[in-house]
């Protein structure tokens, strides 16, 4: 059984022996390749934009333009995933990617002119294009995942986490490249700095949006899994039944009833960092420019999170176990700054956002890669779909968030938060049960 075991982890460790797809320059590139690669454009691509994220409600607070803008955006988004998987089908996972980084791209150029007729199409137009991207990237990782599973002849539910791992661990490094760069840009100053230094800073996102891009366009096309074209089967993949492929059909599907709640708590955690944490928790303490180190600490955090959850992922107990973990953690986070919390001066209180951001980033560092690594084994046969279906839940949360936050007190906030967590980790906890016993999946 041991021998077993690491003959598994050998082939993982060296994913690059596997068997490869063409690149659009003639080269040939293997599955984790392609993964390494997804990851590092991501990198650039939302080292831009997540800083630039996080500045909105401090930065453009004129009529709170910049909330406003982020609850239409992903209101937007909310819309949009409706017909996503219909998109990415038709486009590709790697056109779906490609044409999604344009409208990022817009937004950071829309912020160096932020006025309603600039920021508000901007935001519009990113939640289409960066539905099609979120639900391309699930789609692109999961057969990324599939295919190397199935040629090395390993468990699906350990590749998925591995991947997943990697992914979200350089994706939460985009908040301490991001917003270092931010604060290096920015200085010092409480306001953030004169038009001049913002402009620079948005300048230098575009630079940084532009790599990206290029990154995305150089993947590999991925349409199908090769794994299904040869008849062979990853050890502990789902067998699911046919579906037609809409967004509506894992609706119905009880599994993705269960899950939602978490999906949605995913949304509410990362939109109460986005617009309340930096608003009410480190602006006060820190100053607008703080902004950018205390989500460098929770992107650190993150990275770690992610990449240690994702090689502990072998399959649904082992999920379970890890989202508990990280359930315990904000819970515990939400308990103190809503009981305990009260801004404080000097070292004592400086350290306070950093700490509270660093626990919160471990909890989101979790979820990302458990949420995405559950989908994928979960809806194996309609993945547009059902990654489509889980991004307009957390969408949805993430927009209430950005619209109610402006009006809404911090300690009203941190009590809603804590209710959907526990919704959302009693709907899970059942919904392992269930599978455990039905042994709907083989892990």
């Amino acid at each position: 059984m041991g021998s077993r075991r690491d003959d598994e982890e050998q082939a993982a460790a060296v994913p690059l022996l596997a068997a490869a797809y063409p690149t659009p320059s003639g080269l040939r590139r293997s599955h984790a390749g392609d993964v390494h690669l997804l990851s590092a454009a991501f990198l650039f691509v939302f080292s831009a934009y997540l800083p630039t994220q996080n500045l909105q409600s401090t930065l453009n607070t004129e009529g709170n333009l910049g909330a406003v803008s982020m609850g239409i955006l992903y209101a937007s988004f909310t819309v949009f995933t409706a017909t996503a998987a219909a998109v990415v089908r038709w486009l590709g996972s790697r056109g779906a990617l490609v044409v999604g980084t344009s409208g990022y791209a817009l937004f950071i150029l829309a912020n160096l002119l932020p006025t309603w007729y600039t920021m508000v199409p901007a935001s519009v137009y990113l939640g289409f294009t960066s539905s099609l991207m979120w639900v391309g990237q699930g789609t692109y990782l999961t057969s990324a995942a599939f295919s190397h599973a199935t040629e090395n002849k390993l468990h699906l539910g350990q590749v998925l986490g591995r991947f997943n791992g990697e992914f979200w661990g350089m994706f939460a490094s985009t908040q301490v490249i991001g917003n270092l760069i931010s604060l290096v840009v920015l200085g010092n100053d409480k306001d953030g700095g004169g038009a001049n230094k913002k402009n620079l800073l948005f300048t230098v996102f575009l630079g940084c949006m532009v790599i990206g891009i290029v990154l995305m366009c150089l993947l590999s096309r991925r349409d199908k899994n090769r794994g299904e074209s040869d008849g062979h089967e990853p050890q502990g993949r789902s067998f699911l039944p046919d579906t037609s492929g809409s967004a509506v059909t894992p609706l119905a599907d009880p599994r993705m009833l269960l899950l939602a709640p978490l999906l949605a708590y995913y949304g509410l955690q990362k939109a109460f960092v986005w617009a309340v944490f930096t608003k009410s928790v480190v602006t006060p303490v820190l100053g607008v420019a703080g902004v950018g180190g205390a989500m460098a600490v929770y992107g650190a955090a993150g990275v770690v999170s992610s990449l240690v959850a994702g090689r502990l992922t072998s399959g649904l107990r082992s999920s379970t176990f890890i989202v508990s973990t990280g359930a315990v953690l904000q819970a515990g986070v939400l308990l103190w700054l809503l009981f305990l919390y009260s801004p404080m001066d000097g070292l004592l209180g400086s350290a306070a956002p950093l700490v509270v951001g660093a626990v919160w980033g471990v909890g989101d560092g979790i979820l990302n890669t458990q949420l995405s690594a559950l989908i994928g084994l979960l809806f194996e046969n309609d993945k547009e779909a059902a990654f489509a279906l889980g991004k307009m839940w957390q969408a949805a949360a993430t927009a209430a968030v950005f619209f109610l936050s402006p009006g809404a007190t911090l300690q009203g906030m941190l009590a809603a938060l804590a209710a959907a967590l526990v919704v959302a980790v009693a709907a899970f906890l059942f919904l392992s049960l269930v599978i455990e016993r039905s042994h709907a999946l083989k892990f």
